[in-house]
């Protein structure tokens, strides 16, 4: 039985990774002939149910992907494994404009998984738009509380907020979600279903922001770029401190192979560097604006590791782990 379970999986599981790539290349109707014959061959798969919801929301299709949703959550036993379908469930009732059955199906999510960051959030979106009021608020709050990292979290209490005409909140969130993730504010642009409730959070939010005539805040380029490179820089610097550390406890022991690791170090930075199209063309004005000293000796550490390689000697060594230090520190200072 085990020898029979295996292909079967396999083959589910090539149906599976399918469909999700042609999805996010905006193949709908491709991705969902896959997972179509995938269900014929096991019509109870709840994974291949919850991703074709998904992909007919994608669509614009809510009348398909809420019929599909009532399959998948047939087929989910009690507690958060229906979470992904009834997820779905909501947002094609809240397309098809059936606000007391989404409002429903939001206090089912939330029954379903209390302890859990994406049901929260979920939920208190799709209260939000069906029913409004404190229970998406307080959704929206827990939401945040159970993942403070996650962009997402922020992007769905500004929603929130701004249907309770919180405004000031409003704003506090979004901005927050755009400190985690500049790219959120062309969110709406995105293709697909991974970044189906990203996509969908971010166009409301605009929409809702401008019926209210208030500034939705864009990411500002200049410090997009800065981020990248600072964060490049810090990489370059952990890099270069802990290969220099590791070169100078070797060199006691064996110089030659001290030197060959710092070879090997000199490398290592070369392959964090291995896209010069991600950081050059904003190198220079990013210098402009204060990263100057870290750019220098990031660059310093990495020369000095490299005479050491060549020629030997503590004096190399001793400035490369100066140069990384004062890189990751003035790099970490510039946030």
């Amino acid at each position: 039985m085990p020898s029979d379970a295996a292909p079967d999986q396999s083959a589910a599981d090539g149906y599976l990774q399918r469909a999700h790539l042609l999805a996010e290349l905006g193949r709908y109707d491709e991705g969902i002939g896959e997972l179509t014959a995938l269900l014929a061959d096991e019509p109870g798969h709840l994974p291949a149910l919850t991703m074709l919801a998904r992909m007919h929301l994608a669509a614009d299709r809510p009348a398909e992907a809420l019929a599909a949703t009532e399959t998948a959550v047939e087929e989910a036993t009690a507690g958060p494994e229906a979470v992904p379908a009834l997820v779905a469930r909501g947002f094609a009732l809240l397309d098809l404009e059936h606000w007391k059955p989404a409002a429903a199906t939001a206090d089912e999510i939330l029954a379903r998984a209390p302890g859990d960051a994406y049901a929260q959030r979920s939920a208190a979106a799709i209260l939000s738009a069906s029913r409004n009021g404190q229970a998406a608020l307080d959704a929206a709050w827990r939401g945040v509380e159970l993942a403070q990292d996650e962009p997402e979290a922020h992007l769905v209490l500004g929603l929130v907020a701004v249907r309770l005409q919180l405004f000031d909140l409003a704003e506090r969130a979004y901005r927050e979600a755009l400190r985690l993730d500049p790219e959120l504010g062309d969110a709406g642009q995105d293709v697909g279903m991974a970044r189906l409730e990203r996509r969908r959070y971010a166009e409301t939010l605009e929409h809702l922001t401008a019926l209210a005539d208030l500034p939705v805040a864009r990411p500002d380029p200049a410090r997009t770029v800065d981020d990248g490179i600072r964060r490049l820089l810090l990489s370059v610097a952990g890099w270069s401190l802990l290969a220099s550390v590791l070169v100078a406890a070797l060199a006691p022991a064996s110089t030659g192979a001290s030197r060959l690791f710092a070879v090997l170090a000199v490398a290592g930075t070369a392959v964090l560097l291995r896209r010069p199209a991600t950081w050059r063309p904003g190198l220079r004005e990013a210098m402009s604006r204060g990263l100057v000293v870290p750019v220098y000796a990031a660059a310093a550490a990495v020369v000095l590791l490299l005479v050491y390689a060549l020629v030997g000697g503590p004096l190399p060594l001793v400035g490369a782990i100066t140069a990384s230090v004062v890189a990751g520190f003035t790099a970490f200072a510039r946030r």
